[in-house]
């Protein structure tokens, strides 16, 4: 499979290229020449299959031409090790849990497989020098990445961070761990912290310097495997009889996730229509009632992991539909949310279901319950476990939420972190001293 840029002016790549450079020359992202539909027979028989039969299933369709069977099953199984529920919250609004990974949040998936697979084309085509990895993160993305490449021979990685406007919890996750994981703290917000990232793969001098890779989601083996999720979320509602009329609800900020979404549904995964959910970063939103995609400096909010103000995957959603608006808000909606009304929804869940729901997810089930039309049954992404957001939920609701064993332990470790400017000759430097 060959791989071509968003910006239409960069050669094509192989997978291993499109992998290991991350960015096409051009800045755009790279998009497979074609998506490969799923047969009717998988569609048939999904509900009577496991998570990890259905993950491979996906990833043969996507790398299988390009990765060894015996090899690609193993990637996708060593990353499956967890699964991820669909849980009710009212009669015909469902939680779709992605919290039970590693880091507890919906990137382990892309983050371990893509490690693994970086690794897979390392060690298969031997290269000589270590490849590093800039990762520039709003929340979740820096620890998942970093605790999926943690120890990983040959890799070193580097997360960029907005100083303040991660949770605390979130930033133990990355800036404890040490070994070949470097924590960078820049005065800005995550924009700038993308900027940085985007700015160091076009500069010659720096890529001369040393081999570098992205592991954002504008990386094809961080962002496609999310479509997994997809596919076994809708194995479980065809389980329970729920899946003809299907709305899958996704809180979106650099629209990595919901991109992969949009890409099972390429492939023929039967959902109705799509739902993105922002919060006050409302670019996305926007677009959809306007047809004018207008990139705005990014908004802090409760919702930190979504504090994007040009999220990078608009240019896959783009080129996906050929930039026909009618036909991506003909299967994508949107909604927007501001502190307020997140405070209010995570509130009235709770009140009225018990279930505790983060900021992000509280995007995603206002959504629904606003959006989802009669006989609809809406599935929202709850992202991240509450825990990761202690201060903010304990807040809100006047509870005390109990810190699973594993993110406690990240607690205890000694933040290592690397002050930074926001200023790209800053960072240049830095890494041209590495």
């Amino acid at each position: 499979m060959l791989y071509y840029s968003t910006n239409k002016k960069a050669p094509l790549a192989t997978l291993e290229k499109a992998v290991v450079k991350g960015l096409a020359e051009d800045r755009g992202l790279y998009m497979p020449e074609r998506i490969k539909p799923l047969s009717k027979d998988f569609f048939d028989n999904i509900e009577k299959m496991s998570f990890q039969e259905i993950a491979y299933t996906v990833a043969d369709a996507f790398f299988g031409e390009d990765v060894e069977a015996d090899a690609l099953k193993k990637i996708v199984y060593d990353t499956l090790a967890f699964d991820c529920p669909v849980v009710p919250v009212t009669d015909n609004i469902y939680s779709l849990e992605l919290f039970h990974g590693p880091t507890l949040a919906f990137k382990d998936v892309g983050a371990r497989f893509m490690a693994r697979l970086l690794q897979y084309f390392l060690k298969k085509e031997g290269y000589g020098s270590q490849v590093n990895v800039l990762v520039a993160t709003s929340g979740d993305t820096g620890s998942a990445v970093a605790n999926g490449f943690l120890g990983v021979d040959g890799i070193h990685v580097y997360v960029l961070y907005p100083k303040g406007k991660v949770s605390p919890i979130q930033e133990c996750q990355f800036t404890t761990l040490g070994k070949n994981i470097t924590a960078i703290e820049v005065d800005g917000v995550f924009d700038d912290c993308q900027a940085l990232v985007k700015s160091a793969f076009m500069d010659a001098e720096l890529n001369a310097h040393m081999k570098l890779t992205s592991a954002n989601s504008i990386n094809v083996a961080r962002f496609l495997p999310q479509a997994f999720y997809y596919f076994n979320a809708y194995a479980r509602m065809k389980e329970k009889g729920l899946a003809s009329n299907l709305v899958m609800c996704v809180p979106s900020g650099n629209f990595g996730n919901i991109c992969s979404a949009l890409f099972g549904h390429q492939m023929g995964l039967p959902i109705k229509r799509f739902i993105a959910a922002n919060n006050a970063n409302d670019i996305f939103y926007n677009y959809l009632k306007t047809g004018e995609y207008n990139p705005q400096p990014s908004v802090a909010t409760l919702a930190n992991a979504m504090d994007v103000g040009d999220p990078s995957n608009f240019a896959r959603v783009y080129d996906l539909y050929k930039g026909d608006h009618k036909t991506i808000t003909a299967l994508i909606g949107g909604a927007t949310y501001k502190d307020d009304a997140i405070r209010q929804t995570m509130r009235e869940c709770y009140a009225e279901t018990g279930y505790v729901l983060d900021p992000h997810g509280a995007c995603g089930y206002q959504a629904l319950k606003d959006l989802l039309e009669p006989g609809e049954v809406g599935v929202f992404c709850e992202t991240a476990h509450p825990a990761k957001f202690k201060e903010k939920v304990d807040d809100i609701l006047s509870i005390d939420i109990n810190i699973p064993q594993r993110l406690q332990e990240f607690m205890k470790g000694t933040k290592q972190s690397i002050d930074m400017s926001k200023d790209f000759e800053d960072f240049k430097a830095y890494l041209m001293g590495q």
